[in-house]
Order: structure tokens, then sequence, then C-alpha cells
């Protein structure tokens, strides 16, 4: 990271401290929830979390810095500074605990989403050819892709949840091949049934389905459709949500259980997207940051989130 975002770390922060998140009152409960709210300019947003609450985090790709917003009001705040490389994928689980993937630092940790407070750091590379792009959070373990090599690092978790000391690095083998490009494993979830998971290949627009202890992938039939420039992936229950982050699309699939066959339904679009990575959903709604890769970024960079229906 240069000097120059290290900088805009501290702008950032120093914005953010003013846009502090509060308690929705009574009557803003009862209004709806904005469709479109600001991040902080400069802030390089890709990654977003929404748990059972109506809260969503945000990371930076400059620094690293998280920022969650409360959906009722649109308001939020950056709760825990980063380490000064970026933070992409993230994740939350029901113990309030937000998993976050480290680009190209090659590493990821695990941050309280309440107070900031981080609560383990991995390392899983240890030389440059690396990002660690996405996570997804199983019953048993987290699971991060690396965009630059043909691997799923995985954290599994221990009694009642507990987070380890170390990793394991478990080899793709099979359909999954490592092609030129920064963008080989990208967004990554679990499939309808939650026996394997589902990872999306963006520079060959594939979807592989991965078998999450050998690493043996196949890839998934989606009927002649390709996913091109496939980033963030969402499943709920038998539907796929795949963003197309530079075409400004979401692409809609409904899977059949074990996830080995897709069937596309329809393609999201809007007048809003600008470069959209990822998507979460909360209520009726799908949340998308736009991380507006085609605008050279800046300080003063505008950047936000827009929401639309979940089909």
């Amino acid at each position: 990271m240069s000097r120059t975002l290290g900088a805009l770390a501290a702008v950032v922060l120093g914005v953010a401290s003013l846009i502090t998140a509060a308690p929705a009152t009574a009557e803003q409960a009862h209004q709806p929830f904005p469709t479109e709210f600001p991040l902080p300019d400069g802030f390089l947003p890709e990654g977003i979390a929404i748990g059972s609450a109506p809260t969503a985090y945000f990371g930076s790709r400059a620094d690293g810095d998280l920022f969650r917003v409360d959906l009722r009001t649109g308001r939020g705040e950056v709760f825990s500074q980063g380490p000064g490389t970026a933070s992409v994928g993230l994740k939350v689980d029901r113990r309030q605990r937000l998993f976050v993937s480290g680009g190209a630092g090659g590493d990821g940790r695990v941050v309280d989403a309440r107070t900031g407070e981080v609560l383990k750091s991995y390392k899983f590379v240890n030389d440059t050819n690396t990002f660690v792009n996405d996570v997804t959070i199983t019953r048993d373990a987290a699971y991060f892709t690396d965009s630059r090599k043909a691997v799923l690092y995985r954290v599994a978790f221990g009694r009642h949840g507990s987070l380890p000391d170390s990793h394991t690095a478990i080899p793709l083998t099979g359909d999954f091949v490592l092609t030129p490009g920064v963008n080989n494993a990208n967004g990554i979830a679990e499939t309808p049934d939650r026996q394997a998971l589902l990872i999306v290949q963006s520079n060959t627009g594939q979807l592989h389905r991965v078998d999450k202890e050998s690493g043996r992938t196949t890839l998934v039939d989606l009927q002649g459709e390709v996913l091109t420039n496939g980033d963030g992936l969402l499943v709920e229950g038998k539907t796929l949500y795949v963003v197309q982050n530079r075409l400004n699309t979401v692409a809609v699939f409904t899977l059949a259980l074990d996830g080995t066959t897709g069937k596309l339904v329809t393609k999201i679009t809007d007048a809003r997207f600008d470069v959209p990575t990822t998507v979460a959903s909360f209520g009726h709604r799908l949340y998308l940051p736009n991380a507006r890769f085609t605008t050279p970024p800046t300080p003063t960079t505008n950047y936000n989130a827009v929401s639309v229906p979940r089909i």
C-alpha cells in the first residue's frame, strides 16, 4: 500500500467518525429502509456481509478498514481499522464474528463485529503471487478462495465454534484449471444441501462444485450460460445470485439441491449499478457495494451501496 493510501485511511476514519451509527428512532423504524446510501469518499469498497440484524459490513480495498451501516437509516461508521492491506470478501456468522479476506496480503482475519477487535489472523501465503478474494462460512469451517492459486484455505472450527490457531490448504483438482490472469477462483458459497461448495472462476466464466474435504471440482451445468466477470455469490434456498461486476448484472439461477446443475431464471440490472462486486440480503432486498473499478480512485471519489428487490 502506498503512503497516499495510508493518509487516505486517516481521512476516512476522521470522516466516518462524524457518521456515527445510532439506534433507529421509533419514527425511523416505520420508514422504508433506504435503497441507496453513501460510503466514505475514497473508501474503495469491495465486500459486503449482512447477518440476522439490519447491519451491513463493508471492507476497504485501500487500507482494510471495516465500515458498518445501519440498514434502517443508512448511517454508518468505521468500527475497525485495517492492517494497511485490503479487506475484500466478507462474511459474518451467528456469533457476530466477521471473517475477512485479505487480498494481496495473502491472509485472512476474524474480527468481532461489535467491537472491531481482531480475534484471529491467518497468514495463508508467504509469497506475492496471491489474492485471497472471498470467504464462506459453513457449520464446521470458513473457506477462503485465492484468485491466483488452485487452492482453498480452510479454517476449521473447534468445540462451540472456537477459532483454531492454524489453517489447512486444500488443492483444487478436477475440472478447475488455473488459467493466466489474476481472477481465477473468486466468489464462494455452499450448495443448497450444504454438502459441497460452489466457486465461480471469473476469467473463464465457469461455476465449479467443490468437495469440501478433497478439493475435487466438477463443472456445474448451467445449460450454456457463461458467468463472464463472475464475482460474489449468494445462495438462498435453491436460488443462486451471481454478481457479474463489470457487466453491472446479477444473474439469478435455480440450482439442484446438490449444486450440480443450474437454470437461469433472470438477470437483474439497475441504472445505479457502477461495477458492483458482491451481494448480501436482508428482508426482501439485495444489497450491493459499487466498487467503481472503471473510475480512477482519488481521496474524494464517491462510493455507495444500493439495494434492489430480491427475486
